[in-house]
């Protein structure tokens, strides 16, 4: 018994004739007739009495048509399926991002990307970088976004890192006397009450040792685990900060601060680095690839429009 065989049968059972099954199936009449010949002798059953050109089903012919209507009807879900599969159009997807970017861009570029697909299903979460590392390395999500730097907790064979740096940004209080410049430099922060993050931090020791570089006194009054808490300092005009261009772009698209913050572009070469984790060991659905390149474009063209001169690295080894 064959499909094709079920599924010319079924279409003689619903159109009642083989010459109207054989045109909604785009068949010829000859082709279809076979089909169910071939079926009854597969089955040892006649399905239909012949009554001159009239063919007039026997009882156990509804009981098939029963049964082949639910198989082909799986059948033809399970390939309107796979089709959407390949399309990347269903699916799911794990994903997690660090805290700045999961507050508002990544939702923001998913929902778009998704729409109103029902046929996909999400998971977000917001995570930091440590954690995104071994998720990723476990094969626990289809990708990661955060921070680049070194990874000294999780071995790195087990995910793929594409990396893109982009210059940071000086955050400072609207009324601050470094906010009539246009861009600002270490000099400038010499001695400038700070705002950081944790002790730790890769973009820490790039300050320390920028401001060691120039001589400049390093004044750290505020530390936060992350930057959009550190903004509100900012705002407060307790603390300068530097920032990564995300959270820059963040804080124009929510507006929480940005009446009362300003940026400046940095003169000295002062980069942040992202990372696009992906698992080695677990292979990305179409989806998934396709909504992870779209995101690694969306971060490029905020960084570009930003001015903060993204550069693509290439993956880890």
């Amino acid at each position: 018994m064959h499909l094709s065989q079920l599924a010319a049968f079924r279409e003689v059972m619903t159109a009642g004739s083989l010459s109207q099954a054989a045109r909604n199936l785009n068949r010829t009449q000859p082709a279809i007739s076979l089909a169910i010949k071939a079926l009854e002798q597969n089955l040892g059953l006649v399905l239909f009495l012949r009554e001159g050109r009239r063919l007039i089903p026997v009882p156990e012919a509804y009981y098939l048509l029963s049964e082949s209507d639910v198989l082909l009807t799986r059948l033809d879900a399970l390939n309107s399926t796979m089709k959407s599969l390949a399309s990347a159009h269903s699916g799911h997807l794990r994903i997690a991002a660090m805290p700045g970017p999961s507050t508002y861009l990544m939702p923001s570029f998913l929902s778009r990307e998704i729409g109103a697909n029902a046929a996909i299903r999400l998971a977000l979460s917001s995570r930091n970088t440590i954690q995104i590392r071994k998720l990723v390395g476990s094969q626990s999500l289809d990708f990661g976004f955060g921070d680049g730097g070194t990874d000294k907790e999780t071995d790195h064979r087990l995910y793929d890192a594409e990396r893109i740096t982009a210059r940071c940004f000086c955050a400072l209080s609207q009324d601050h006397p470094l906010a009539q410049k246009s861009e600002i430099s270490i000099a400038d922060l010499d001695h400038q009450p700070m705002g950081f993050l944790p002790d730790g931090h890769f973009l820490n020791t790039n300050l320390e040792k920028s401001f060691a570089d120039a001589g400049c006194a390093l004044n750290t009054t505020v530390e936060c685990q992350f930057f959009l808490p550190l903004l509100h300092f900012v705002a407060a005009g307790q603390c300068l900060a530097i920032v990564d261009p995300l959270a820059v772009a963040t804080e124009y698209a929510m507006q929480s601060t940005t009446q009362k913050v300003c940026f400046r572009p940095l003169s000295d070469d002062i980069t942040y680095e992202y990372a696009i984790y992906t698992p080695i060991h677990r292979p990305l659905s179409k989806l998934a690839e396709r909504i992870r390149d779209g995101w690694r474009s969306e971060v490029l063209r905020i960084l570009t429009d930003l001015g903060a001169e993204p550069v693509l690295l290439c993956r880890d080894d």
